[in-house]
């Protein structure tokens, strides 16, 4: 399946353009349509790919269970680091 699409170029970008289609012998929104899906598939196919690699990860956010409170416990988890922090770490 294929669709129209009207594109608006400058005179110097198409006149590159109608002068590759002449060389090789085709017209020029053929030439222009060619290079469109040469430059975008490359894209189209890393962002397909980031797109799936993300949908991998976010399938494990919410996955860990845990029944120790602990490991939630923010102003705990503070309080070890300001205490560490504040320590002198010498023998006693």
């Amino acid at each position: 399946m294929s669709q129209m699409l009207t594109l608006e170029l400058n005179d110097q970008v198409f006149a590159a353009i109608r002068q590759q289609a002449e060389n090789i012998g085709i017209p020029p929104e053929n030439l222009a349509a060619t290079l469109l899906e040469q430059k975008l598939f490359p894209i189209f196919k890393l962002i397909a790919a980031e797109v799936s690699g993300r949908d991998r990860f976010e399938r494990h956010f919410g996955a860990i269970e845990s029944n120790s409170a602990i490991d939630i416990d923010n102003e705990g988890i503070d309080a070890d680091l300001a205490s560490e922090y504040a320590s002198t770490h010498e023998a006693d």
